[in-house]
């Protein structure tokens, strides 16, 4: 039988519910169902992960160790695997090195065609300098009028300090007889004896000549032996003129090296050397106006400047011959940001505006002392505001007085005494604490206020003067290979296209390779919607969505065929005009022969999948089992699939009757600048339910995070982060705190669990403390946790298993011997409450923890809200690794929605419904319209048109990503967006929004 299937039998990962199911090969496979109904343990934890362990399993053992190690799934056999690939959200590597060019290889594939069709420019002249062979030099110097008398000389030292006895001895000995040091002609045995503490200048004479027919073959050796003794360089001084006398007839003749031209004979150079003996050209180049220089390196004759060798190396900044060596090829350094120091500027510096100094530990009084003395020389007040000191006190107290000395008066117990000095600024001071301090404590504190800026000395462009000084010719002239990197993937890719009419024929033949490669996987990109993103984007700047993306277009680029690809949500972050293309990407990878299975909740691709995949019927204990399989049509019959009563139009998300009007406050973000925003000001009203929408890149989190949400930060919480450039925001005073709700994990370890990050488990704790027998027993609440000594079982430190380290096999977890798993020792167990004990609790789910302690108000009310978000599947001390993030962000929103209501709190959310079924998504809409109620603003980034539909206010920007994005289209209400023409959201809504008219009619 030919494999046209993968048959999976017995699945019984976390809560599968042992399933069986054929899967068809070659085919675009969609799982999907209620978030945690287990897509992802059949998708990843069963079908990928044991692709991937036979795969691993093939490999020598010496090969393995290198190798994660995989476990076996829990699953009795899976037939018809290929080697498979997952692409994941979370893979994104978080190093400042690497951006989206070296990520999809994009940038190797540069740097090849900049060494081997670059031409190396002066940064003295602005003119080509290229490699020269010593036939080019033999035809240069018989290129001088004839009889012109000549010294040929090597430079063998060229600005160093020491004695060079012993090189002297050695040339002597090779048969020189003549050498010139510092510009005098000395016989070689008569040389004086030279200083070492100065720097000297030394040439070997090689030969002495006159310009005439037949001294070719001489010239040549003398040449070779010059350009050997002196690693690649020569000079020719003329005995009796100058360069420039000859130069006039010379320079008619010599043309200078277009980039086009084929021309590889270099008489310009002399040219160039007569120029900047005039003075002009590069200050300190002091080239003697008879001298020609002659290098078989890449080598400028004015200022010296040479190029060893053009490599493919020369233009990485990760290797130190091509990063810039002020940053380390980083392209930013870490500076202290004025921002930052003085995070509110309503505070008086008697109040402490000056953070650090004001928090020194202990408080010393000379900081205030300094600023004190500093007020009585520049006349203003501790006691002003900081924004009202004005621009030149401000800056005499962060940045000093630049060299100026002032009397500073310092009271040291009883005496006074004045001292007139310098002050170093406060920013001064701390980068003179941040170099000298030796503690790591001391460093990590400064490095609170300091934030990454540009690097002065390559701009960002990371690299050093080397690398940019090679050039390709292009329609802007030479163009170095930071320039386009600075494009975005569409800018980059029009610039590639139009690349080839601007080289030369021999430079086309060498391109026409590489500028394929490039434009392919430019190509890549565009087509899966991140033709917004900048190529010299850093990687760890991405959202979840746009690694993923980035990674496929990577997989599409290496054209393999027969691979089995899982894939993990791949819409997240896209809007609905670039889903199209993301799906044919997907179906393109197909079409490749390979096996594409992606869990997704996304309608489009439910609808274009070969194959669904319906998992459910309940989430966590209550899903796990399969109710519907096969092709569309299929799973649409299914009786008791809520997916299907989706897409089908049973249930429905209903349009809310009546809009929002909100509380008749307003909160206005006034010029936003930041990233690609064009001085947006754009009001939303308080009170409401409001959407930021927009494409792909059209700077939603720019707007939201960077500017509102971080100065609502730092005016509301006191929080020291950088807000994006802005004016101003006006109508905070409305609110009393802004709350950022994200998707990032709620723990890194597994000790940590809703219970634990609700706090709930302190109360519950708490609870069993206060039993009678625990009181019997003095048991306190420590007693009951898992992470302190007395109460946990101590074989495996509370955490329920033993690693056990198993070389060249996966590390094996083994459920602890001690306790069975429980965590906490005999003793602890034996307090039990209604007959159960704390581990029974910890392993109860939400909506059971829920009625097991409806006598708890505190517990019961936590429970009951992680009940409300649909997290009531999920187990009371379930560790946070093992939850997914939309999991997490359902955690974080409960630990919220069970403080106490103000309703005056500003809560911003980035795409929520991330990973989330419809059912689901109408859920947690039901909890925000709720927080709303109360009288709360709610501020939701979306791409969702569920969640847009349901706004009272949306604001769109665009009309596109990236640089052609950073407006407003549009807004107001959803139908008034959806009668803008520009507004592709609009677009998206008009369908959505004229059938529930029609429903009205």
């Amino acid at each position: 039988m030919s494999l046209t299937k993968i048959s999976v039998r017995g699945a019984r990962e976390h809560n599968l519910k042992g399933i069986d199911i054929d899967l068809p090969r070659d085919a675009l496979i969609v799982i999907t169902g209620l978030s945690g109904s287990g897509k992802s343990s059949l998708a990843f934890d069963t079908i990928y992960a044991e692709g991937q362990r036979r795969y691993v399993e093939s490999l020598s053992a010496y090969a393995r160790q290198f190798l994660e190690m995989m476990q076996k799934p829990d699953v009795e056999h899976i037939d018809g695997l290929s080697p498979a690939i997952s692409i994941e959200q979370k893979t994104t590597s978080r190093n400042p090195r690497s951006t989206v060019a070296t990520v999809t290889e994009i940038y190797d594939y540069m740097r090849l065609l900049w060494a081997r069709v670059g031409v190396p420019y002066s940064p003295a002249t602005g003119l080509p300098i290229e490699a020269q062979t010593v036939s080019n030099m033999v035809d240069r110097v018989m290129s001088l009028p004839e009889g012109t008398r000549l010294y040929l000389l090597a430079p063998v030292v060229r600005g160093r300090k020491g004695e060079y006895r012993k090189e002297l001895a050695e040339w002597q000995k090779a048969g020189f007889t003549r050498v010139r040091i510092d510009g005098e002609m000395y016989e070689i045995g008569e040389a004086p004896a030279l200083d070492k503490k100065f720097k000297h200048d030394i040439e070997v004479v090689v030969d002495r000549l006159a310009v005439r027919e037949g001294i070719e073959t001489r010239l040549a050796d003398s040449f070779e032996q010059a350009l050997k003794l002196a690693e690649g360089l020569a000079y020719v001084d003329l005995a009796d003129t100058t360069v420039a006398d000859l130069a006039p007839s010379d320079a008619r003749s010599a043309r200078a090296i277009s980039p086009k031209g084929g021309d590889s004979e270099s008489p310009p150079l002399g040219e160039v050397a007569a120029r900047s003996a005039d003075g002009g050209g590069m200050k300190g180049a002091g080239l003697p106006p008879n001298r020609i220089v002659f290098s078989e390196k890449f080598a400028c004759p004015v200022s010296g400047f040479t190029i060893e060798e053009v490599e493919p190396r020369l233009f990485s900044f990760n290797a130190p011959q091509g990063a810039c060596p002020a940053c380390d090829g980083l392209g930013e350094k870490l500076l202290f940001d004025p921002q930052l120091v003085v995070p509110n500027e309503h505070l008086s510096l008697k109040q402490g505006a000056v953070v650090p100094w004001a928090k020194s530990n202990p408080p010393s009084p000379y900081y205030m002392q300094v600023l004190s003395s500093l007020a009585k020389e520049y006349g203003f007040d501790l006691t002003t505001p900081w924004e009202a000191l004005g621009e030149e006190n401000q800056g005499v107290i962060l940045h000093g007085t630049r060299g100026r000395a002032v009397p500073l008066t310092f009271k040291d117990g009883r005496k006074e005494y004045t001292v007139r000095k310098a002050f170093e600024g406060v920013i001064g001071n701390l980068n003179r604490r941040m170099l000298q301090t030796e503690s790591a404590w001391m460093r990590e504190e400064l490095g609170k206020y300091q934030t990454a800026q540009a690097c002065e000395t390559c701009h960002g462009k990371r690299l050093n003067d080397k690398a940019l000084a090679v050039k390709i010719p292009s329609a802007d002239g030479g163009t170095d290979i930071a320039t386009p990197t600075q494009m975005s993937v569409t800018a980059a890719k029009d610039w590639f296209l139009a690349l080839p009419a601007h080289l030369s024929e021999t430079q086309n033949q060498i391109a026409r390779a590489i500028l394929k490669e490039i434009n392919e996987r430019l190509g890549f990109l565009d087509n899966v919607g991140l033709d917004y993103l900048n190529l010299d984007r850093t990687s760890g700047t991405l959202s979840g969505g746009e690694s993923q993306r980035i990674r496929l277009a990577s997989q599409i680029g290496s054209g393999l065929s027969g691979v089995l690809y899982v894939l993990d949500e791949p819409s997240i972050g896209l809007h609905q005009r670039d889903n199209d293309r993301l799906l044919e990407t997907l179906k393109r990878l197909r079409d490749l022969g390979n096996t594409v299975i992606v869990v997704e909740h996304d309608e489009d691709a439910i609808r274009a999948a070969d194959h669904v995949v319906d998992l459910g019927p309940g989430a966590g204990v209550h899903g796990g089992e399969i109710v519907a399989q096969g092709t569309l049509k299929q799973v649409l019959k299914a009786k008791n699939s809520l997916t299907a009563d989706y897409l089908t139009g049973r249930r429905e998300i209903a349009i809310p009757a009546t809009r929002r009007k909100g509380n008749g406050h307003q909160l206005t973000v006034h010029g936003a600048r930041a990233n690609n925003l064009r001085n947006v000001t754009a009001s939303l009203p308080l009170g409401t339910f409001t959407c930021i929408t927009g494409v792909s890149g059209s700077g939603k989190s720019s707007f939201t995070i960077d500017t509102l949400y971080a100065a609502a930060a730092r005016q509301l919480n006191g929080a020291r982060v950088i807000a994006g450039a802005h004016d101003k925001v006006t109508g905070l005073e409305f609110c009393d705190k802004v709350i950022e709700i994200d998707q990032s994990p709620i723990g890194r370890t597994p000790r940590s669990n809703p219970a634990t990050y609700t706090g709930a488990f302190t109360q519950i704790r708490d609870w069993f403390a206060g039993l009678p027998e625990s009181q019997a027993r003095g048991y306190k609440a420590g007693r009951f946790s898992f992470n302190v000594k007395g109460g946990r079982c101590e074989a495996c430190q509370g955490d329920g298993l033993i690693k056990i380290e198993m070389h060249f096999l996966p590390d094996v977890y083994v459920t602890c011997e001690e306790c069975h798993g429980k965590r906490y020792n005999r003793e602890t167990l034996e307090v039990k409450f209604k007959g159960l004990s704390i581990a029974d609790v910890l392993d109860m789910t939400i909506e059971d923890a829920e009625g097991f302690f409806k006598a708890v108000p505190p517990i019961r009310d936590k429970m009951h809200m992680l009940n409300e978000v649909g997290l009531g599947y999920v187990k009371v001390g379930q560790q946070a690794t093992t939850l997914s993030g939309g999991e997490a962000q359902r955690v974080k929103l409960a630990k919220e929605l069970s403080r106490r209501s103000t309703g005056q709190t500003l809560y911003i959310l980035d795409e929520p419904t991330t990973g989330l079924h419809f059912e689901d998504v109408r859920k947690l809409l039901e909890v925000l319209q709720r927080l709303v109620d109360q009288g709360n603003s709610v501020v939701v980034i979306e791409h969702n048109l569920d969640v847009i539909k349901t706004a009272d206010w949306i604001v769109d920007l665009g009309p596109d990503g990236g640089v052609r994005g950073g407006e407003i289209v549009a807004e107001g209400t959803p139908e008034d967006v959806a009668r803008e023409p520009r507004s592709f959201t609009g677009q998206y809504l008009r369908p959505l929004l004229e059938r529930r008219f029609e429903a009205a009619e």
